[in-house]
């Protein structure tokens, strides 16, 4: 019995990729009895047959399980916004939220570095630095950061996303010619992207790791189980003030002797994120009060 990866699953298939190689596998009886779900990222027992395919016996524990991507065992999520039009703030933070309540680290990709000016660069690096998150700045025009992003891809499954038109797929095109993803044209008047990936795989990177491109999107639901008193803690550059607020229970809006706010309004914590922690709040608090 062999260990694997599950790259992709497709028309009841699932393509599992032991050391160089790729086996096509189908289930075993009493997995599709069960209708266990086998998602990309899952690690699985198979065996290889005669005739070269593959039966995949058991799935092996998860790290995690992502939704939306459907995907298991993601290490890192690259969140890529373009710096023209300007960085969606509000979705970089969304998406750093659903990343860490998952468990997996996230890095800010802020691409087409080319279109914007220096100014306007660091400006950006410095919210996302200073919350604490990696950040890579990369163009497929001049070949920015394109080596330091392949090396933050080396040996982990990372998951690429981010709204459409933002140059997800050609980010991955440029870290490895070879993929070939298809890459959409950008409206001219609203500089926004088509749609071009549609369904979730694991692309081996030969420089080592896994990749998923996943769908854009320019919404994601937060978890329902995230409660009111736990929302900041997902917001690593609020961590050193919260502990020296006067309540335990703080939520940073409008409680009295709030550290994260007087970090805020002393210029020690970004404005930007603390509006958005406050809108992430009220969807919490409605959250809770819907069940």
């Amino acid at each position: 019995m062999l260990e694997g990866t599950i790259l992709k699953g497709y028309s009841g298939f699932y393509y599992v990729k032991y050391e160089e190689k790729t086996y096509e596998c189908s289930l075993r009886g009493k997995n599709r009895l069960k209708k266990a779900k086998f998602l990309p990222g899952d690690n699985v027992a198979f065996e290889v047959l005669t005739d070269g395919s593959g039966v995949i016996a058991n799935i092996l524990p998860r790290r995690n399980e992502l939704i939306r991507p459907p995907i298991a065992n993601v290490e890192q999520v690259i969140i890529v916004s373009s710096l023209n039009p300007e960085p969606d703030l509000w979705l970089i933070d969304r998406l750093t939220i659903l990343a860490l309540w998952n468990d997996v680290q996230p890095v800010i990709c802020f691409n087409k570095a080319d279109q914007v000016s220096e100014e306007s660069i660091s400006l950006y690096q410095a919210i996302y630095i200073s919350a604490q998150f990696p950040v890579i700045i990369t163009s497929t025009k001049d070949g920015r950061g394109i080596d330091k992003l392949k090396a933050v891809l080396k040996n982990r499954i990372s998951v690429v996303a981010g709204a459409s038109g933002v140059g997800k797929s050609s980010l991955l095109n440029a870290v490895q010619p070879g993929l070939k993803l298809q890459t959409g044209e950008v409206s001219q008047k609203l500089k926004r992207g088509r749609h071009t990936t549609r369904h979730v795989e694991l692309l081996p990177l030969s420089s080592g790791g896994l990749v998923a491109d996943t769908p854009g999107f320019s919404s994601l639901n937060l978890p329902s189980e995230i409660i009111r008193e736990e929302l900041s803690s997902l917001f690593p550059d609020f961590q050193e003030f919260r502990e020296n607020c006067k309540f335990s229970t703080c939520q940073h809006r409008v409680e009295p002797k709030c550290s994260v706010r007087e970090a805020v309004s002393e210029g020690q914590l970004s404005v930007n994120r603390y509006n958005n922690y406050l809108a992430f709040l009220d969807e919490v608090i409605k959250q809770e009060r819907s069940f």
